[in-house]
């Protein structure tokens, strides 16, 4: 496995053996489409900007499952502007729609006097033992380095260091190279015991405050769990530097056997 999509057009991928999901090995880890669509939208925004707008937040929402196979996506301009925009893209298996991804665009500005943030600082990844994800099936979740410390269930810091390109011989950007990983952020510290109770999530939003920088992502992970069957996966996320933004996932909490 050499990276986690091949592009056969431009606009058609084939997803490798690499995004094996971790609730289906059949079907694609959501993660690596997320980056997917990250970078397609970034693609597209520079095609029209001289000078391209910062990636301020993603929004992502997840339609139905996605089969390791050949993938189509659509890119469109849903508000054009020279100081804020939005891109949407969605992708396809087969003709059917499976996720869709709406990314804000926003005009750069020297903040540095202002800049700062009250996010906890991550712990050193020195001091974290290798986590291979023992509860998880599928390829995805072992291709990055995972270091894990996890304080109780529910609650974790994790740096994770990807290891495959997202897209077989293309560059892509730090920001859609982080967003290709986010996704892991449900499965990094469990409430409960993913063979006892399925929690996958119905969408990600991500809010960045800059670009991130190195190989390492940080995640300052909390899994919360309600009452009736809903669920939040929060995580700060960083890279060495500190703190790069938040992203936030909404789960559907289904006691096993997992039902519609």
């Amino acid at each position: 496995m050499t990276a986690y999509f091949e592009r056969l057009g431009e606009t058609m991928f084939r997803a490798t053996r690499a995004t094996e999901g971790a609730w289906n090995v059949e079907e694609q880890h959501i993660a690596p489409t997320f980056g997917l669509l990250a970078h397609l939208m970034q693609l597209e925004h520079s095609s029209r900007h001289e000078h391209p707008l910062t990636l301020g937040k993603v929004t992502y929402d997840i339609l139905g499952v996605i089969p390791i196979d050949i993938v189509e996506v659509q890119v469109r301009v849903l508000r054009p502007g020279r100081t804020i925009e939005l891109i949407e893209a969605t992708l396809s298996h087969d003709g059917r729609p499976a996720a869709v991804g709406r990314a804000w665009f926003m005009k750069a500005h020297d903040t540095a006097d202002a800049a700062g943030s009250a996010f906890p600082a991550m712990p050193p990844r020195g001091g974290m033992p290798t986590w291979d994800a023992p509860d998880w099936p599928g390829a995805f979740v072992r291709t990055p380095e995972i270091r894990r410390v996890e304080e109780f269930p529910g609650r974790a810091h994790a740096w994770v260091r990807p290891l495959l390109p997202l897209i077989e011989g293309e560059e892509v950007s730090a920001a859609a190279r982080m967003l290709g990983y986010v996704d892991l952020a449900n499965g990094l510290t469990p409430r409960v015991s993913p063979s006892e109770v399925a929690f996958p999530n119905l969408d990600l939003t991500a809010h960045l405050l800059r670009e991130p920088v190195g190989d390492w992502i940080g995640f300052d992970t909390t899994m919360s769990i309600g009452p009736g069957g809903l669920g939040i996966t929060h995580t700060v996320l960083h890279d060495e530097e500190g703190s790069v933004g938040t992203s936030v996932q909404e789960l559907t909490i289904r006691p096993l056997p997992f039902g519609s």
